[in-house]
Formats: structure tokens, C-alpha cells, sequence
């Protein structure tokens, strides 16, 4: 008895160690690539071509190349431009999503289950497999170079969205729904006025996971947005880039500048966030 307590003794340590050892590789994995486009953003044009890119700058009150980002790179319309595409994108997304899993979860009827494995299935198709054919479709109704053909296309249904509604509305009585009814209440009264209100959590949760992709959206916004004028905050620093060389100082600043509005947003609703999916992952 006495050791095999000591091997379980034993076992245990080693795998706390591990466990740990994992925790700090995958740390410094993800934090290397932030430090190193923190330093590069501080360094000046002799620094960056001589130094390594783990070097630290001569000095971190460097400031020019975040002026150069923001006037060369236009990077004040492209916030603009991406805050647009923001508000009208993540209103539409929540109403869309909150209303179809409202219908999907409170109305049982044939080819409930199939329309909710087929939203599954279509989650695992590529959204870079369909765009040959998304860009066709957008060709042919002129849609490209607007900004409002952009933002029907990031309109799409978010499936992972649907689900958190999903989840939210399985653990809000049914008796709701009928009080409301008897007393006079339309079905759209009592998804407006008595479910939409408790979807506080499940919507900010939305809005933040929904918020951060469209932010970061590249692929679509460098294939339908051609106009520089209509360049979103993720391809305005694009114009560093070229077949001479890219100037990753000012790329890094740029990078640092488009960080910090959407850090600033998680630190405030970050406790929204935890509590919403940790509801969300809950049934009955």
C-alpha cells in the first residue's frame, strides 16, 4: 500500500510538471509574436534593418512610426469604415441569430432537427471554398466595391451565435411564453418584450465573438473592397506591403493601434463575456 500511494505520489508530480511545462510553452507561443510587434513598433527605420527583432529599442517614447501608420495608411477611415460596418453587421446579426433560435427552439415542428444539423453541417464547410461562387453571385448584383454589399455578405448567419441563443432559451421557461400569451400577447410581443430583455448575456456574448471576427475580417474585405476609400481598419496597412519589401515598424504600430480599441471593449465586458458563455454551456 505504502508505494503505491508513493507511485501515485510520484505520477501525480510529474504530471502537475507537465502540465505546467505545457502552460508555459503555449504562453510564450502565443504572447512571442505580441512582444516582438511591441519592440518592432518602438524601433526607428536603422534600428529595425540592423537589430534583431527580439532586440529591445533604444528608447519606447519613439513615437513616429504610429504617425506615419496613421496618416499613410489612412488607418482614421478605415476605423470609420470598420465601425460602420460594425453597427449595422452586429445589429442585424443578433436579431437575425436570436430570432431564428427563438423559432427553433420554441416551435416544434417537422424539420426542426434537420434545419439545426444543417446549420452543424454547414459550419464545417470552409468559408473560403464557397467564395467563387459568393463572388459571382456578389459580381452579378454589382455588389462589389460598395460597402453595403460587405456588410450582406458578414450578414451571413453566425452559427456558433445561434447555438449560445440556443442554449439561452432552453433555460428560459416555456410558462413565460404562455402567461404572456393568455394574456393577449403576440408571439412577436413576447419575443420583443419579455425573452429578448433576458438575452442580456447571450447577446453580449455575441456581440463580443461576432464583434472581434468582423474587426479582423481580411479575406473578404481585400476581395470585395478594392476602393481605397473603402478600405476597413484590417487592409489599411496593407500599403506597407509590396514586392520591394514590407516596413514592419510601421506595420507593427499600425497593428498596436488596431489592438487597442478592441482590447479596450473585452476589458469592459469581459465579465458579460465569462458569464454568458459559461450560461450558455449549461441546460435545463
Amino acid at each position: 500500500m505504502t508505494m503505491s500511494v508513493k507511485k501515485r505520489k510520484a505520477l501525480n508530480s510529474v504530471f502537475t510538471v507537465f502540465k505546467y511545462l505545457v502552460l508555459v510553452i503555449g504562453s510564450f507561443i502565443s504572447l512571442a509574436p505580441v512582444c516582438v510587434c511591441v519592440l518592432t513598433a518602438f524601433k526607428t527605420e536603422e534600428e529595425y534593418n540592423t537589430s534583431s527583432v527580439l532586440a529591445l529599442p533604444k528608447s519606447f517614447t519613439y513615437f513616429e512610426n504610429f504617425k506615419v501608420a496613421m496618416e499613410k495608411a489612412n488607418m482614421l477611415r478605415g476605423f470609420f469604415n470598420t465601425a460602420l460596418v460594425l453597427i449595422v453587421v452586429l445589429t442585424a446579426s443578433i436579431f437575425i441569430g436570436s430570432m431564428l433560435a427563438y423559432v427553433l427552439n420554441r416551435f416544434k415542428f417537422k424539420g426542426n432537427s434537420v434545419i439545426q444539423s444543417l446549420f452543424t453541417f454547414a459550419a464545417l464547410i470552409p468559408g473560403i471554398a464557397t467564395q467563387v461562387t459568393v463572388y459571382q453571385i456578389m459580381y452579378s448584383l454589382g455588389l462589389i466595391n460598395h460597402l453595403y454589399g460587405y456588410m450582406i455578405v458578414l450578414m451571413g448567419t453566425d452559427i456558433i451565435s445561434i447555438y449560445i441563443f440556443l442554449q439561452f432559451f432552453e433555460n428560459l421557461p416555456v410558462s413565460l411564453d404562455e402567461s404572456a400569451i393568455m394574456d393577449g400577447c403576440t408571439y412577436f410581443g413576447v419575443f420583443f418584450k419579455i425573452l429578448f430583455p433576458l438575452l442580456k448575456p447571450a447577446i453580449v456574448t455575441s456581440l463580443v465573438l461576432k464583434g472581434v471576427g468582423v474587426y479582423n475580417e481580411y479575406y473578404m474585405s481585400n476581395l470585395y473592397l478594392q476602393d481605397s476609400n473603402l478600405k476597413t481598419i484590417s487592409t489599411a496597412l496593407y500599403v506597407f506591403t509590396g514586392p520591394y519589401g514590407n516596413r514592419y515598424n510601421y506595420i507593427c504600430a499600425g497593428v498596436l493601434i488596431t489592438i487597442i480599441p478592441i482590447f479596450i471593449l473585452f476589458l469592459i465586458f469581459q465579465k458579460q463575456v465569462y458569464s454568458g458563455m459559461a450560461a450558455g454551456a449549461v441546460k435545463g
